[in-house]
């Protein structure tokens, strides 16, 4: 459980917000490229960590993230002209550029406005099919940290938006949770467990697929530079050269709010961005050696159905008026009656409520990683209001960072197949987790 107090620490993102001032100190992915297909196509409304913001491409290919109300009389610029290298307020005619720069004001013939005022914007890169955004104090700007995903083709990358009306935390909270892979997702991780057998699903595009039919596995965690990992080991009943087999599954969690989820061929990059406290903007990037599957992708996620989910705003519209897309009929061979892995984990998340009341829960040892995410937000918090700079938000290079499920011989140490995820547990951590 979660005191009351602590909940609304580690869920409440706005201004002046203690969570909400870490979560500014980071790089944040605001919206996806396709997004803004072209030049001088039509703005983007944005919700970000409670905020309302204005992004768009102008003339030249050149983004800007600015605020969304004008500057003058506070008419949204998401329904301006986009037109020669600005933004043009609807209202009074009021042109920016990218950086904020006042251009035109067309019911103000002097030219001192302009140069004396500047609209509200902000730091923006383009990287891995996302547009990033800093919307932090200027003079803490982190360097801007790079995802092994950004050096993918296009072609060898699929990106997807999923707006979902629940706390982030709901949902980065399921990337911590192993035990529920087995079981909400039985379907892609144990094929046949309608006949209670089990067999490896041999889908190399699904992070779904486990070749172990255990659904509690054995969780070891520890503290990183860039946030922690967990080992899930679990046991998967076979023997080679005399000796058990395991299969260990390792997944990073990046602060504030990123996870990296492995499957046979394919890194699923997964950042739930909050929106506001109750909402989440999900930003998946599925890289791969090879071509990847875009259609493929979409069914595995269950997102292909434009009843509950939306290609055009984003937005995931399953809700309880429509039982948010279960088919009770299809229960009868399908363990949730929902149609892939996205849709069952936002389905989860939604059916808690906006923001879950963690002081009700009953924990047990499948949720160690679970505790540990909530630690490590908690500890982000106090480092910041300390003066100290956020966990991982100096790290420029994340190409690095490790995801792995394999299968080992028992008793193989997993921190030797992540040597590059650098550990940083305290012996005073380690005696927390005991506890």
């Amino acid at each position: 459980m979660l005191p009351r107090e602590e909940n609304d620490l580690v869920t409440r993102v706005g201004p002046g917000t203690p969570l909400g001032n870490v979560m500014r100190r980071y790089w944040n992915p605001v919206c996806t490229t396709e997004q803004l297909p072209h030049p001088d196509c039509a703005p983007l409304r944005l919700s970000v960590l409670g905020e309302r913001f204005v992004a768009f491409r102008d003339t030249a290919g050149k983004v800007g993230v600015l605020d969304e109300m004008c500057m003058h009389r506070g008419a949204s610029l998401a329904l301006g002209r986009v037109e020669e290298c600005g933004i043009r307020c609807l209202y009074h005619g009021w042109k920016f550029a990218v950086d904020g720069t006042i251009l035109e004001t067309p019911n103000h013939v002097d030219p001192r406005l302009k140069s004396r005022l500047k609209a509200p914007a902000y730091p923006v890169r383009e990287a891995g099919g996302l547009v990033w955004a800093y919307l932090g104090p200027k003079e803490k700007e982190p360097p801007f940290a790079r995802y092994r995903f950004m050096d993918a083709p296009p072609e060898n990358r699929c990106v997807v938006r999923i707006n979902v009306r629940a706390s982030y935390l709901q949902l980065w909270e399921g990337g911590a949770d192993s035990s529920h892979v087995g079981i909400l997702h039985s379907d892609a991780a144990r094929p046949g467990w309608i006949d209670k057998t089990f067999n490896v699903n041999r889908d190399v595009l699904n992070p779904g697929a486990f070749e172990a039919d255990d659904n509690t596995p054995r969780l070891e965690v520890e503290n990183t530079d860039f946030g922690f990992h967990y080992a899930a080991i679990r046991q998967t009943g076979r023997i080679e050269n005399g000796a058990p087999i395991e299969n260990v599954r390792i997944v990073p969690l990046i602060m504030p709010f990123t996870r990296i989820i492995p499957s046979r061929v394919t890194y699923y990059t997964i950042f739930e961005v909050p929106a506001d406290d109750e909402s989440t903007s999900t930003f998946m990037v599925v890289d791969s050696p090879q071509l990847v599957d875009r259609d493929r992708i979409w069914n595995i996620l269950g997102i292909d159905d434009e009843r509950y989910y939306s290609k055009e705003d984003c937005t995931f519209r399953a809700t309880w008026a429509n039982r948010f897309g279960q088919d009770r009929e299809r229960m009868k061979r399908n363990w949730t009656g929902f149609r892939g892995l996205e849709q069952e984990d936002a389905v989860m998340s939604l059916s808690m409520g906006p923001i879950l009341d963690r002081s009700k829960e009953h924990l047990v040892a499948a949720d160690r990683a679970v505790v540990r995410m909530r630690r490590r937000v908690l500890d982000n918090i106090k480092i910041v209001e300390g003066g100290g700079d956020p966990i991982g938000v100096q790290l420029a290079d994340l190409t690095q960072i490790v995801a792995v499920d394999l299968n080992v011989a028992a008793g193989t140490r997993w921190q030797d197949l992540v040597t590059v995820n650098t550990t940083i547990d305290s012996p005073k951590e380690r005696a927390r987790e005991r506890a």
